[in-house]
């Protein structure tokens, strides 16, 4: 299982200048994704990819995996 901080990234986008209004209006992540990523979600690997390519970070800077049976 993966967790993220959906806040962090937010704040983390914001600071590089990605807000809502801007990913939005640019058609980078729709309105729902938001939405799921704010909430901790569950976000495909491909939203998490775009979310890395804004951030030029790689997943595990924002994603932790826990090792469940």
């Amino acid at each position: 299982m993966y967790k993220y901080d959906g806040k962090e990234i937010m704040e983390k986008l914001s600071n590089r200048g990605y807000t809502t209004y801007k990913i939005r209006k640019e058609n980078i992540l729709p309105q729902g994704t938001l939405t799921k990523i704010k909430n901790g979600g569950n976000i495909t690997l491909e939203t998490l990819n775009v979310i890395c390519c804004l951030l030029k970070c790689q997943i595990s800077d924002i994603v932790t995996i826990e090792i469940t049976e």
